[in-house]
């Protein structure tokens, strides 16, 4: 299938910090991703967009080394990381995502200890790391909850007594607490208020911009992907349709399905 890609992006002078190729998983019959591949550069916001079941999480989920892709190859363009990662053993994987990679989940049940505090959650990450002086562990799990802009009087308050909008800035607050290379959000703001979806777009954007960190953003929200975004994947059925700089392919989709899409948003 022909892939739709429109102009390179701003980044092409420097080396990318990721790179994914022909990526491939399936579940029994279903093919969730068919020859999968990507690049982002540093400092890059990627964006992929699609409907349910075009196979957005699954590739977000391989790249957080939660999923063995069936084939393919991943790469990191880091010191001391080497090769294909999707080929790394159980406890090479967690150390590098502990490091390396922050994730931010739909679902903050799948990234967090709902009954542990706060701080705590951002913590268990440090700890992880290495860091194992309790005075060092609540001075940057402070760091980073603030720099979420979560209120720091609820810092040990455990996740189950906050509303989503706070539980997503615990998320992100454990995400970054070591300055991870590569940040990796799914679906961030699904489910929450209108007006709380903005103020986490707000974090996630100022964080981008102060930071320049590299990030891969999910979401079947054209206006979330308009926002953070300077390049977009859309997949369909487990492939790459088309991609490009976001106002490029939101402003002239040249795919159907992008079009529909767009269309269906407006």
């Amino acid at each position: 299938m022909t892939v739709v890609t429109l102009n390179a992006p701003q980044f092409v002078d420097t080396k990318p910090l990721l790179t994914a190729r022909n990526v491939c998983k399936s579940y029994g019959d279903v093919r969730a991703l068919r020859d999968v591949s990507a690049v982002v550069y540093p400092g890059e916001v990627l964006g992929i967009v699609g409907e349910s079941g075009s196979g957005k999480s699954t590739f977000l989920r391989c790249l957080n080394l939660e999923e063995v892709p069936d084939a393919g190859s991943y790469s990191l363009d880091l010191p001391d990381v080497q090769g294909n990662l999707f080929d790394l053993d159980r406890y090479a994987r967690r150390m590098l995502c502990a490091t390396q990679i922050g994730i931010v989940y739909q679902n903050p049940h799948l990234g967090l200890l709902m009954n542990h505090s706060s701080s705590g959650n951002v913590a268990e990450r440090l700890l992880v790391a290495g860091e194992r002086s309790f005075d060092v562990l609540r001075d940057k799990a402070r760091d980073a909850l603030d720099a979420s802009e979560f209120p720091l009087e609820r810092m040990d308050a455990p996740p189950s007594e906050l509303s989503g909008g706070m539980q997503q800035r615990v998320q992100l607050a454990k995400a970054i607490a070591l300055e991870p290379a590569l940040l990796l959000l799914d679906e961030p703001t699904t489910g929450l208020d209108v007006s709380v979806q903005a103020l986490v777009l707000d974090t996630l954007k100022r964080l981008q911009q102060e930071r320049q960190i590299t990030m891969v953003i999910v979401s079947h929200d054209l206006g979330v992907i308009q926002t953070l975004s300077d390049r977009v994947m859309v997949m369909r059925h487990g492939q790459v349709v088309e991609q490009g700089l976001v106002d490029q392919v939101f402003q002239d989709p040249q795919h159907s399905y992008t079009q529909q899409l767009v269309h269906a948003k407006l």
